[in-house]
């Protein structure tokens, strides 16, 4: 993946979590208000304050989240966003995260 590739892979996944809270707090599911600067995406959840980053890392080509739950590196591997420890899926893993911090289940 070029650095072009890159960024603009980054950009479209950033704007797609974004439109998906959007989605989720118009539908009452969640109730988060999105920041976004840049290359950072930050998804705050009204109810407890908690907070959900997502930045890309042009010079790893990585995508990382950082949640309540830890830290998380994700790289292209096979046409996905795979974690670079675990292995699970970028989107199956904000699923999770925003369920947790969020308090209903949701399927990004």
């Amino acid at each position: 993946m070029t650095d072009s590739e890159f960024l603009d892979a980054a950009d479209s996944i950033l704007a797609r979590i974004e439109d998906q809270m959007d989605h989720l707090t118009e539908q009452d599911i969640v109730d988060v208000e999105c920041r976004r600067s840049g290359n950072v995406l930050e998804i705050e959840f009204i109810k407890n304050a908690s907070k959900i980053i997502v930045n890309s890392q042009a010079p790893m080509k990585e995508m990382w989240v950082a949640a309540r739950s830890g830290g998380f590196h994700y790289r292209m591997v096979d046409g996905q966003w795979t974690d670079t420890r675990s292995g699970k899926e970028l989107f199956a893993a904000l699923s999770e995260l925003v369920t947790e911090q969020g308090g209903a289940p949701v399927t990004l």
